[in-house]
């Protein structure tokens, strides 16, 4: 994944409605810009997200992702990522229009059925980023004996609640996609942060007992880039759940990513919309 470089500034060359069939690009980069790998991803959504909505909001995703602040780059990444896996996997996928209304940011088609998605990446607040912890935004400063496996699942459970309130008024299955941003991305070139030994499977379970509460939200897909599983106390494994572990060697996957089904949920995810996030993982 490519080094982002803050302050780079782009300019609109051709109109974002432009030909369909064009292979050009609609916009190109000034001075140091994205790195190839996410161009060619930002090209193919802007490939097969043609719809006046999703074009406006590729050509302000763009400008997102060399943002100087650092979490509005990983939000806008996490949207990129997700966006192309879901099309990789066959989902017809148009970004929803931004206003001030809180909705969702992906809408996914699969035949005549419909789900939402909504992208969010936790990142600690721009005064804190000296905090060996990430994926936090804390109230107080954590003091040294804290386990911060535990204080992260915190604030997961924590956005989980938020966000179901904002996604309370669709009748269609929506998922919530959370990225936990990998800590090189936050522009820390000094040492490494330490990583923050989560047991996932316990996660899981809470999420669980959670989403049972929320019968808004369909599923919770998180993806960890940075964390260090540790072997789980409990051997039974959750039928709900789908979870993938990778070594440190694959540093451009996250971590570990888990699917997490609502139980509960008033609209759920048919087989087939299943298996295609599954894909994704």
């Amino acid at each position: 994944m490519g080094w982002f470089r803050p302050r780079k500034t782009f300019r609109l060359v051709t109109p974002l409605q432009g030909s369909r069939t064009d292979p050009v690009p609609a916009w190109k980069r000034e001075e140091e810009g994205l790195s190839r790998k996410l161009h060619d991803r930002w090209s193919t959504l802007h490939r097969h997200c043609d719809d006046q909505s999703s074009q406006l909001r590729l050509g302000r995703l763009v400008r997102r992702l060399t943002h100087y602040d650092y979490g509005v780059r990983e939000s806008a990444l996490a949207e990129l990522e997700l966006a192309t896996q879901l099309i990789r996997a066959g989902v017809r996928v148009a970004f929803l229009p931004e206003s001030q209304a809180r909705t969702a940011d992906l809408e996914c088609r699969v035949g005549p059925e419909r789900f939402f998605v909504e992208v969010t990446a936790m990142v600690g607040s721009a005064e804190r980023q000296r905090l060996p912890v990430r994926g936090l935004d804390l109230e107080v400063m954590i003091g040294e004996d804290e386990d911060r496996g535990v204080i992260l699942t915190h604030r997961i459970l924590a956005r989980i609640r938020q966000k179901a309130k904002q996604l309370a008024d669709y009748c269609d299955p929506v998922v919530l996609s959370i990225s936990i941003p990998r800590a090189d991305l936050r522009g820390e070139k000094h040492s490494r942060p330490e990583q923050i030994r989560l047991d996932v499977k316990a996660l899981a379970g809470l999420v669980t007992v959670l989403l049972t509460k929320v019968a808004t939200l369909s599923a919770v897909l998180i993806s960890f880039w940075d964390v260090e599983p540790v072997p789980s106390k409990a051997g039974t494994r959750l039928a709900n759940v789908e979870l993938i572990e990778r070594s440190k060697q694959q540093k451009t996957q996250p971590r570990v990513r888990m699917f997490i089904q609502n139980p509960s949920a008033l609209a759920r995810l048919s087989e087939l919309h299943k298996a295609l996030i599954r894909q994704t993982l």
